[in-house]
């Protein structure tokens, strides 16, 4: 997948979608309207191998921002299996990849293309990706809904003319056979509809000195306290243990590591300069927006467009991205619900200030580890393994929340920012942050040991 940067991709999403930050580097390219992208492709003005899967990953990112429930985790889940959807539905034209079948997690059975070549590609990934979602986003709200079906009749008109109706059909129906096929195996992973029940009110937290409480600003019940049980895509270890070892032992005591950490908090929060406050909110990535799971895809989805991806390069590439985000939620999950830890709000305010507040509100689950570092530490690694380790680039998946790009000088340092930026918000100890980062680098190694 490494390549020089080609031609850039103008970004011709629908007019429906909203915007995830489309740029060469420094260079905001503007969404066109639905007219003028269809002529484009036409016209042989862009190559259209992976429009298709940008204006369907684009939707998805408003379906998370607008549809109630999707939180982080739930997002992961279903970039997961999207993901699985999308490549199983065209690995048949791929030679040189295999099917996952047998080698995630409980995916034993995939239909087989029955007419050899007699495919098209684009109307199979069309047909596949709006299934899946409309499965994955069922409690979307009947205009997104609309969308959905909007969009898909828009994206088989593009190249509608280039194969017979009997192909096109048949590729319909195939995508749309795969994708069943992944969602009936998605039922059975603990997770299916979570989304009705993000707090689910038969959970009884433990109780001790060390242990998690609701907090400020809701003092909301805990958010997936199941989570953690879910099936991961991966079998797990495959390259070694991804848990993440124990956090430092919990104590009061000044001279204790883990007081050290609660003060660094404190301390930090006291002398947060205008860069680390910035750095702390871009990365926030809270409710009413795409998740840090989602910021994370807008970020391949940007190198998609940069390096000019096809269609099978960019299955690839987010298959790849969302088993390792859908898996580091669980590995992340799990560790919260393990070790139940208290977060620093509830530490400082007991033992140090009473009056602290960190910069932005703590969300309702523990703390060890964070969910943003294990995030961002699978997409980090994916994306160094696919894309190249020194490839510089410029982040601008926030415009639309108002916030200027930011550029870092590879993939891991991106990461790592997201890592700290809990530690500068006040919400999460440094020890969250950078057992969170390895677990999801973890998590990722076994991905990309999968026989792709």
């Amino acid at each position: 997948m490494r390549q020089k940067v080609k031609e850039l991709i103008l970004l011709i999403g629908l007019s429906i979608l909203i915007g995830t930050g489309c740029r060469k580097q420094g260079e905001i390219v503007s969404t066109q309207n639905p007219t003028v992208a269809h002529r484009a492709v036409q016209n042989s003005e862009v190559k259209p191998d992976s429009y298709v899967v940008q204006s369907w990953y684009n939707l998805m990112m408003k379906l998370i921002t607008e549809t109630p429930g999707h939180t982080p985790p739930i997002a992961a889940r279903s970039f997961g299996y999207a993901g699985v959807a999308l490549y199983e539905s065209l690995v048949g034209e791929m030679p040189f990849n295999h099917s996952l079948a047998g080698q995630l997690n409980g995916l034993t059975l995939i239909p087989q293309r029955q007419y050899g070549n007699s495919y098209s590609a684009i109307p199979t990934a069309n047909a596949a990706l709006a299934r899946i979602i409309r499965d994955l986003f069922q409690n979307a709200s009947s205009k997104n809904l609309n969308r959905i079906d909007s969009l898909e009749a828009a994206n088989n008109t593009l190249h509608s003319g280039q194969f017979s109706q009997q192909i096109i059909e048949r590729s319909r129906n195939y995508g749309r056979a795969v994708a069943d096929a992944v969602f009936n195996w998605s039922l059975s992973d603990g997770g299916n509809r979570a989304y009705l029940n993000n707090f689910p009110a038969d959970y009884i937290p433990p109780i001790g000195a060390d242990k998690w409480v609701p907090t400020l600003p809701l003092f909301q019940h805990a958010m997936l306290p199941y989570w953690g049980n879910n099936r991961p895509m991966v079998f797990a270890n495959n390259s070694g243990p991804t848990d993440p070892p124990a956090p430092p032992s919990f104590s009061t005591s000044p001279g204790s590591a883990f007081y050290a950490a609660a003060y660094e908090v404190y301390n930090t929060s006291l002398q947060l300069s205008a860069e680390e406050k910035k750095i702390a909110l871009y990365w926030a990535d809270g409710g009413g927006t795409f998740t840090p799971p989602g910021h994370n895809m807008a970020i391949t989805l940007q190198m998609i467009r940069n390096y000019n991806l096809n269609l099978y390069q960019a299955a690839i590439l987010l298959a790849k991205v969302g088993i390792a985000e859908n898996d580091a939620a669980i590995v992340c999950w799990r560790a919260k619900y393990v070790m139940n830890l208290l977060r620093p709000v509830s530490f400082i305010q007991a033992y140090i200030n009473s009056s602290w507040v960190p910069l932005i509100g703590t969300p309702p689950f523990p703390s060890y580890t964070s969910g943003h570092s294990s995030f961002s530490g699978a997409a980090a690694a994916i994306l160094s393994s696919e894309i190249g380790d020194h490839i510089s680039f410029t982040d601008s998946s926030k415009i639309s929340y108002g916030f200027a790009p930011r550029s870092f000088k590879n993939f891991n340092e991106a990461a790592q920012e997201a890592a700290i930026s809990r530690l500068y918000a006040g919400i999460h100890y440094a020890f969250d942050n950078v057992n969170g980062f390895n677990c999801g680098q973890l998590v990722a190694l076994n991905v990309e040991h999968l026989n792709w």
